[in-house]
């Protein structure tokens, strides 16, 4: 059973840094891309960094420059290093990944999501 674990959270006050991380464990499972999204009180969940295998990453507006997303898909890991953090950054953050599943002789589509990692920023 594929499951991604999460780590790294907590509260930093404004301006400080975090450093996300999360490993994919399970097997049969071939990644197409690992990324992050963030869930605001009282908002959508949206994409932060994503990106697949061998391509260049891409980030919402909001975090460009202060955020970069690492893969490492041999080792089944994504980490987000957070720099410059402010009090719009607190959310739940959830890492995600999408692959192919083997099943029997063949693959099934996948996505999994983690149980999120609460990020608060103080002002």
């Amino acid at each position: 059973q594929v499951q991604l674990v999460e780590s790294g959270g907590g509260l930093v006050q404004a301006g400080g840094s975090l450093t996300l991380s999360c490993v994919l464990s399970g097997k049969d499972f071939s990644i197409n891309a690992m990324c992050w999204y963030r869930q605001a009180p009282g908002k959508q969940r949206e994409s932060v960094a994503s990106g697949n295998s061998g391509g260049s990453p891409t980030y919402t507006d909001s975090v460009k420059g202060r955020f970069t997303i690492s893969r490492d898909y041999a080792k089944k890991t994504v980490s987000l290093q957070m720099n410059n953090l402010k009090p719009e950054d607190t959310a739940v953050y959830y890492c995600n990944a999408d692959g192919r599943l083997q099943v029997g002789v063949g693959h099934r589509a996948m996505e999994y999501w983690g149980k999120g990692n609460l990020v608060t920023v103080s002002s």
